[in-house]
């Protein structure tokens, strides 16, 4: 039986056009339907209640997670370089914000929660 061909490696001749315009986006909606997957980019302001897409990606799932992986590669070399990306907390849901506060007393804790370390009576 032969042996499978190993493909044979290519190099991409990658044209960036001098005026390509770049798109700043610090907001991002990921959807996806069986087929494809879409990324939707946009810019959020401050003060301003409406955002507008300002760029989309449509990949195939077997594309988008090449990209994951990619992205995830880029970031751990990043970060060896350059130090730790913070990641600031994910806002609440709005479940969480509306009965966040409805929580059984954990086990060890008094019927009155625990004590804020960083409370002036605390």
């Amino acid at each position: 039986m032969a042996e499978p061909q190993q493909p044979v490696a290519r190099r991409l001749n990658l044209e960036i056009p001098a005026d390509l315009a770049a798109t700043y986006a610090n907001f991002a909606i990921i959807t996806h339907s069986p087929w494809e997957v879409f990324l939707d980019f946009a810019q959020i302001l401050p003060n301003v209640p409406k955002a507008r897409v300002q760029a989309r990606l449509v990949l195939t799932p077997t594309n988008a997670k090449m990209l994951l992986t990619a992205l995830q590669d880029n970031i751990a070399r990043y970060e060896e370089q350059h130090g730790e990306i913070k990641v600031p907390p994910r806002p609440q849901t709005l479940a969480d914000q509306l009965f966040g506060a409805i929580r059984p007393p954990d086990e060890g804790e008094g019927e009155s929660g625990p004590e804020d370390k960083d409370s002036p009576n605390g």
